[in-house]
């Protein structure tokens, strides 16, 4: 679990970050969090399909990059090895904490586009946050500078973080729109692998394309015009890279 500390200039004014080492927090990741901005360049890469969370039972939007728990087939010799980096990652070791919830507030930052106010935080335990026997070694990043002000690499992970916000809130509005017409249906998955092993996925769901293409003319509309078309067909379009997922599985089974 992610230790979050409120984000000091002060306190952390020295502290260095390896950013290549984001991809490590999705060692055990099976069902990788996507948001719609994000749909088109996942989807070259690993299906996506809705999944209901555990605590809200509320519908979101995941990645599946394995066939167990805890299992990643994009991930080997301690690093991410898909051709895009999903913004959960892009965005490690910060989260956006609420102002109340954080420790020393010291340093709040407001969301772009969002009247509610935030705290930036680190997480402390993260495999990014390095130790350089220089401070001066430029290899690693910063999130200051030496006046104070914020580096360009904690810029750009501010505007990481601005993105998964909105994001999130426009996946709430698919979902919506989604359930208001009746779009969603359960997908099963039983799958056969090279060793002959055999494995169900349940708990997952797609878009219903038979009452999608039923749907009239005017529903098709508003749909669109809405911006909500273009993910929802994104999301189907991506239920194809199961395959190569199963041949990910395969050639990792084939080296045991």
């Amino acid at each position: 679990m992610a230790q979050l500390v409120a984000i000091n200039p002060q306190l952390h004014q020295h502290l260095r970050l390896q950013p290549a080492n984001a991809g490590r927090h999705s060692e055990d990741t099976q069902l990788m969090p996507v948001v719609p901005a994000e749909f088109a360049s996942m989807a070259t890469q690993a299906p996506i399909v809705l999944t209901k969370n555990g605590q809200t039972g509320q519908f979101v939007a995941v990645a599946l990059l394995g066939f167990a728990p805890g299992e990643n087939l994009f991930y080997s010799d301690n690093a991410w090895q898909g051709d895009y980096l999903p913004l959960q990652l892009q965005r490690q070791p910060f989260f956006l904490g609420q102002a109340e919830a954080a420790e020393t507030p010291t340093n709040t930052s407001t969301a772009p586009n969002n009247k509610e106010d935030y705290v930036l935080c680190i997480d402390s335990d993260s495999p990014t946050i390095c130790q350089p026997t220089s401070i001066d070694d430029t290899r690693y990043a910063q999130l200051f500078t030496e006046t104070g002000a914020d580096s360009r690499y904690f810029q750009q992970a501010k505007s990481c973080l601005a993105e998964l916000l909105r994001g999130e809130q426009q996946q709430q509005q698919l979902v919506q729109a989604l359930l208001s017409y009746d779009l969603i249906q359960p997908l099963s998955l039983d799958i056969v692998f090279d060793n002959e092993q055999s494995t169900r996925l349940n708990g997952l769901y797609t878009i219903d394309q038979q009452k999608l293409a039923a749907l009239a003319p005017d529903k098709l509309v508003e749909l669109h015009q809405a911006g909500w078309l273009l993910p929802i067909y994104t999301l189907i379009a991506s239920t194809a890279q199961i395959y190569p997922l199963i041949a990910r599985k395969n050639r990792r089974l084939a080296k045991c």
